[in-house]
């Protein structure tokens, strides 16, 4: 039916267009895409799009754009539902020769059974009672409105594979029930549409979730009586949230399109979601050919990862502390705030997500607030715009004039520093002011500690900064 062709490594990411991705099966979809680009090989993107009262076309439009947004590139698509008449051939064949049987069993006929085995202590394996009809039973059935469902009779024999991940694997199909490959609507269930797809589309690895390991024993005999040869099977452990519990759309945001719109990289989503469960160290990348060339399907274990938001946060926060100007200056053009390689410099170090660039872009080159310590704060203010420097400024200025401040009023520390550094940003913590200072400029500096000096002595109400909350994190000093 299905003979076997020499191929290079193809692989394939078969979402159902019935949701938007989210992390787990994104997951799945770089993985795959990752070891065929490190084996020079393909990458097949199958819409297993068979449930037609789900499948949408506005969700195929976001798996697309979603993976391209993620970095994952394929080179050929197709519809499972586009090959419904290879499936029926192969449907009539297995009935043909016998493999395929009819059983007429309502669903509350079929979990009493169940019911029973277990109560004697037996599995839940199904009885093959359809086997046993005969044509008399069947008419009668069929004459009682009944419409059967068909299974697949499998053969009693030690079902084993080498999986990637798994190490060696074997299940006796004797304690198998025989699976449902037709529903008694005549719609096909997962099973054999993927078989026949993988085969006849050349797959040669199929790498996916652990939760299929079962199918697995099922999926392999399944395509020997097709004549063809089983694809290398990888089962990846899943993912669950950082408590150990199973990821669910309640704890948050977990869409490709959740993550994009939060302004998260996608390098720090694929180099999180590509090295979890491996003994990979989680890093930023500089490019997706630098994660293709790192990777291994090796390094993945069978224990359970976690994906944690924190981790990813503190991921994209490193990406973008490392990120150069030249990579970052279309995306500031972007947000209009680019203020050129000084400003990026100075503020890149402060950033979790590149959007925070325009907070900082305002507190450098905007109009803000500024803040008053405490009153008596206030003529050390004055003090201070009094002794700053003429331009033009440079790197040193900001030491060179807190050294004269120093000297002149005997402070020092914090006490030195923060009330400069609420007047001049109207934040606790930042940037290095070294590096802000000449962005800013002089006009606007004298600006500031005037008004802060007020704000202390209580003459003017001072809120933050009149742009948005800015991040806390970086040098107080």
């Amino acid at each position: 039916m299905c003979p076997a062709t020499p191929s290079p490594v193809t692989v394939r990411f078969a979402p159902s267009p019935t949701g938007l991705l989210h992390v787990g099966n994104a997951r799945t979809a770089l993985v795959n895409a990752l070891f065929a680009r490190r084996a020079g090989g393909r990458v097949l993107l199958r819409f297993d799009d068979t449930d037609a009262g789900r499948s949408r076309a506005d969700y195929v439009e976001a798996i697309r754009r979603d993976l391209a947004w993620l970095g994952v590139t394929w080179d050929n698509e197709v519809f499972q539902s586009a090959r419904a008449d290879r499936h029926a051939e192969v449907v009539a064949h297995l009935k043909g020769t016998g493999r395929l049987y009819a059983c007429y069993e309502t669903p509350e006929e079929l979990e009493y059974k169940r019911r029973r085995q277990r109560a004697q202590g037996r599995p839940p394996i199904y009885d093959r009672a359809g086997l046993a009809l005969t044509d008399a039973e069947r008419a009668r059935l069929e004459a009682e409105g009944r419409r059967p469902h068909w299974r697949l009779r499998l053969d009693p024999e030690d079902i084993r594979w080498d999986d990637l991940v798994r190490g060696p694997c074997h299940y006796d199909a004797a304690h198998l029930s025989d699976p449902v490959l037709v529903r008694a609507d005549g719609t096909l269930l997962y099973t054999l549409p993927s078989v026949v797809d993988d085969l006849d589309l050349g797959i040669t690895h199929v790498i996916r979730g652990e939760d299929h390991v079962v199918n697995t024993a099922v999926q392999i005999q399944l395509c020997r009586l097709l004549g063809g040869t089983p694809p290398v099977h990888a089962h990846l452990s899943l993912l669950t949230d950082a408590a150990g519990g199973g990821l669910s759309k309640r704890l948050g945001s977990l869409s490709l399109a959740d993550l994009r719109d939060d302004g998260l990289e996608p390098l720090a989503v694929a180099a999180l979601l590509a090295r979890l469960g491996t003994s990979d160290d989680i890093a930023p990348v500089a490019d997706m050919a630098a994660l293709v060339a790192g990777f291994d399907i090796a390094h993945f274990g069978r224990a359970t990862p976690k994906f944690d938001p924190a981790d990813l946060t503190r991921l994209n926060a490193r990406l973008l502390h490392g990120m150069a100007y030249a990579d970052a200056r279309p995306r500031l053009k972007a947000l209009r705030v680019d203020g050129g390689p000084a400003f990026w410099e100075a503020v890149r170090g402060n950033l979790e997500r590149l959007a925070d660039a325009a907070e900082w872009h305002a507190v450098a080159f905007g109009d803000i607030v500024p803040r008053g310590a405490s009153a008596e704060d206030a003529g050390f203010l004055r003090t201070a715009r009094e002794a700053l420097p003429e331009e033009p400024w440079d790197a040193d200025t900001w030491r060179a004039w807190t050294g004269a401040l120093k000297a002149a009023t005997g402070r020092k520390g914090k006490g030195l520093f923060r009330p400069l550094r609420l007047a001049l940003t109207g934040r606790e913590h930042g940037p290095d002011l070294a590096a802000l200072l000449p962005l800013m400029g002089r006009a606007r500096a004298l600006d500031r500690l005037a008004r802060a000096a007020l704000a202390a002595d209580g003459h003017v109400r001072s809120p933050s900064i009149t742009h948005g909350p800015l991040s806390d994190k970086g040098t107080s000093a």
